[in-house]
């Protein structure tokens, strides 16, 4: 009976932790207000592809895992869950859930060299959400949504219009270019541990949509003119796998190597896409308010070609006798993104690459709570896949905290933190059209507890 109210108690507890959880990150999705030129092109604003433990660290991921957290970047890690086994059964004696989310508070500055004036934009969106559950020893599985890219922008431009012939001057213009959408990746995966050896594989269903809108408007003091309008809207979806392998081997004095590597090959989603052409005139409160359609086909098939993409490292660790330690790490990422099509077409868009390193430190523990907090920093630099005109350098710099916390004083098993990470990122030089400064502060949540835990009637 003891058992029977243990197991519900738990149940019931994660059930409302999810549920609060849920609530909780929904408000971000809903009132993020984002504008970046640079996410008209490609699918996007690429969404950090790794979980905040990472990220604190320059975003390596090949070659880490814990016990902890999602490292969804490699499934191969999914095997170093906690998970101890009955005696003389593979069953499991007890193992440890982890739910893992984070959320995301982004600040951009965009710089036009030899311009004074900039623009500056903020938003929080939800990140990710993920759920690991050890199976068996050497066994797990995570399950979870994440979005990969982001479109918003709108951008104005003023020009005047000449007679090619005369070379008089006619009116002026406004163009309007607006954008928004993003793509989106639920997923479930697994992934085996044989000895030191480790492989998993994760398989999605990569969705998202994209509606570009172009509008002209002629200026005129005496005539009035209608405007015009060229509307796309986007939508594809298909299955997406990607897969990841790690291996493991000890050093001397208490220090050990994980080499790991993770991917997708390349991948191809199908999408059907509604253009619209119209003449219109503006309503009171801004919206279009249609003339005449000039132009309309709904459901024109196509598809897009999602590149390949791979990242390769390596985690040293040291662990000491009394519980200090730490951790350092290498990551190399490359992106196949010549080869990415969108309905056909190739966008501006380049094969890019991402060295990333970083660590993380252990103190020894003692009364003070800060000695159990966990310290972590990283550098990382690169080439954007957004190619306008010319290559886009990356550089940035990560830190980050892992605050323990106890939800209950009832909760012995249960192991939970919150995460911090600060980021901050330069894109782009002075040789380029746009200069991005951008800062991220994420914040994240790993709530874990030991469940299968046979107890013993008194």
């Amino acid at each position: 009976m003891r058992l029977a109210k243990s197991t519900l108690h738990k149940l019931n507890h994660s059930y409302r932790l999810f549920l609060a959880l849920g609530f909780f990150c929904l408000p971000f999705s809903l009132l993020a207000q984002y504008n970046s030129p640079y996410s008209r092109y490609g699918l996007g604003d690429a969404v950090p592809s790794t979980n905040i433990t990472t990220r604190g660290m320059g975003g390596i991921s090949a070659g880490y895992a814990d016990r902890i957290s999602v490292n969804f970047n490699n499934p191969a890690s999914y095997s170093r869950f906690f998970a101890v086994k009955q005696r003389n059964s593979p069953k499991l004696e007890a193992g440890r859930i982890i739910l893992d989310a984070a959320i995301n508070i982004e600040g951009r500055t965009l710089i036009a060299p030899n311009n004074p004036l900039t623009f500056t934009s903020s938003d929080a969106i939800f990140n990710y959400i993920q759920v690991g559950i050890p199976l068996r020893e050497n066994w797990g599985l995570s399950f979870g949504i994440r979005p990969l890219s982001r479109i918003g922008y709108k951008i104005n431009r003023f020009e005047r219009l000449f007679d090619p012939v005369s070379g008089n001057q006619l009116d002026s213009a406004v163009t309007q270019f607006n954008g928004s959408g993003g793509s989106y990746l639920p997923s479930v995966g697994t992934g085996v541990g044989i000895g030191n050896f480790s492989i998993g594989v994760n398989m999605g269903y990569l969705f998202g949509n994209r509606e570009t809108d172009t509008r002209r408007f002629l200026l005129n003091d005496s005539v009035t003119y209608y405007s015009s309008e060229h509307k796309n809207t986007y939508s594809y979806g298909g299955l997406f796998f990607n897969a990841g392998v790690q291996y493991q081997f000890s050093l001397a004095n208490r220090t050990s190597v994980r080499l790991g590597a993770a991917g997708n090959w390349q991948q191809n989603i199908k999408g059907s896409n509604d253009r619209l052409t119209q003449t219109f005139v503006t309503g009171s409160g801004g919206e279009p308010l249609r003339i005449d359609s000039v132009f309309g086909q709904d459901n024109i098939s196509g598809e897009v070609i999602y590149p390949s993409n791979y990242t390769a490292g390596l985690v040293i660790e040291k662990s000491n006798t009394n519980q200090s330690g730490w951790q350092f790490g290498v990551d190399y990422s490359t992106g196949k993104w010549n080869d990415y099509r969108f309905f056909g077409s190739k966008d501006s868009v380049q094969n890019n690459w991402k060295l990333s390193v970083g660590g993380q430190i252990y103190p020894k523990p003692s009364t003070s709570y800060f000695s159990r907090v966990t310290y972590r920093f990283g550098l990382f630099a690169g080439k954007d896949y957004i190619h306008v005109d010319r290559e886009i350098p990356l550089a940035g710099a990560s830190l980050g905290l892992a605050l323990p916390i106890r939800l209950t004083r009832q909760a012995i098993d249960q192991i939970n933190f919150i995460n911090i990470s600060l980021e901050y990122q330069k894109r782009g030089n002075d040789d380029n059209r746009l200069k991005e400064n951008m800062y991220r502060l994420s914040l994240g949540f790993n709530f874990t507890d030991l469940w299968f835990k046979k107890r013993r009637y008194d």
